[in-house]
């Protein structure tokens, strides 16, 4: 689910050593503040910006601490892995006012870029070498009520790591359930340039296979169906098109958004934060589907979020979200993310987002004109119905 960029056994020429599921010197659980500081001491990154050319330039030297096959690599444990982090809401009202929003209720984007870096921590936590020595919602979030996150690895390949993480919230004298994500991190060189090629080629075949396959009989059916009731009986022609009642055409349920990307928002490895791109994404998504139905939506599940390609400095961060399907109460919104290079022109799609809104009424039908827009429209299908069925 998430960006590629955990190294098998690899680690950076500044970090030194310490146990991964250490506490604080404090002896209190850390805090997400903290997390991060501890990414950058683990790959040696600096939060000055200026030095990341000097760091990349070093780290081509780290190739050769990579191990030659996974079967050198010592056993671990899910325990090994295992780490809390907490987010103190209630207690420090200077951290509660950047999670806010408009509705004084969580930012539910901010979280999303949280998970990414405890994912982050956790992965680096399994594949830590200690004999190199070297470097879906559950529950409402409140934003006055202290936040706890675990995680460990549950499943491990030879170039990619599992990390699932459990999220609970403090109130009325107990920690709640809230939400429950899952991130898979691939392997990538020192550099952070090469993939892995044979891990790649199986994510890209697991993508939608509509890019690739048509539709299925029953699929055909609903979208020529869907097709005949937007023909007007009035004119024997099928270039007569009326939008039904209570529905709105797919063009017009569109929004868009522009990131510049500044240095600001990097990574421990200088390229743009994978939370960074989730929570524009899903704010967008999100407004989008506000917009849509006139009423607050409430996300339901994040799904199938695909890093294909990092995204650099100075790019221009261009942000296309979707409605694409709707039933009832609820609203599926694709966000489709790209870059653009101010200086070749060239676009290149980043990620691509699902998300499940559910609304506080019935909202309108979207209807497809274009057998593009019919094939956004059963992806989108596809999507809620995996999502409804994995609710259920």
């Amino acid at each position: 689910m998430l960006c590629p960029r955990v190294l098998k056994s690899a680690v950076s020429f500044t970090c030194r050593k310490f146990s991964m599921g250490q506490i604080s010197q404090q002896g209190k659980v850390p805090d997400m503040a903290e997390v991060r500081n501890r990414l950058r001491e683990i790959v040696g990154a600096s939060t000055n910006w200026q030095d990341h050319q000097q760091v990349l330039a070093e780290r081509a030297s780290l190739s050769q601490y990579l191990a030659p096959s996974q079967d050198q690599l010592p056993a671990k444990r899910m325990k090994d892995s295992m780490i809390e982090a907490h987010l103190p809401l209630g207690s420090q009202p200077a951290l509660r006012e950047k999670y806010l929003n408009s509705h004084n209720s969580v930012r539910f984007g901010r979280i999303l870029e949280d998970l990414d870096c405890l994912g982050v921590l956790i992965c680096y936590s399994h594949t830590w070498n200690e004999e190199l020595q070297r470097s879906p919602l559950q529950n409402i979030i409140y934003p006055d009520c202290d936040i706890k996150c675990t995680g460990h690895v549950t499943w491990v390949g030879k170039t990619s790591i599992e990390a699932t993480m459990h999220m609970s919230q403090y109130q009325d004298g107990a920690y709640t359930d809230v939400l429950d994500a899952t991130f898979v991190m691939v392997a990538r060189d020192p550099e952070n340039k090469r993939y892995h090629i044979n891990k790649t080629r199986r994510v890209e075949l697991s993508t939608a296979s509509l890019l690739k396959v048509a539709p299925t009989a029953e699929e055909r059916t609903l979208i020529h169906n869907l097709f005949l009731n937007t023909l007007d009986t009035r004119r024997v022609s099928f270039r007569g098109r009326i939008l039904p009642p209570n529905s709105v055409w797919m063009e017009d349920a569109k929004l868009k958004g522009l990131e510049i990307c500044h240095p600001e928002e990097r990574n421990i490895f200088n390229r743009i934060f994978g939370g960074f791109l989730m929570r524009k994404a899903y704010e967008l998504g999100r407004a989008n589907a506000c917009a849509f139905a006139g009423c607050r939506p409430t996300v339901v599940a994040v799904d199938d979020i695909l890093f294909r390609k990092p995204v650099e400095i100075g790019s221009l961060l261009l942000l296309s979200s979707q409605v694409c399907y709707t039933e009832g109460m609820y609203v599926q919104v694709r966000v489709h993310s790209e870059v653009l290079d101010p200086l070749t022109r060239q676009h290149n799609t980043t990620n691509v987002f699902h998300f499940t809104f559910h609304l506080e009424k019935d909202v309108p039908a979207v209807v497809p004109q274009s057998y593009g827009e019919s094939m956004l429209y059963l992806d989108g299908k596809r999507h809620f119905d995996g999502t409804m069925r994995n609710h259920c």
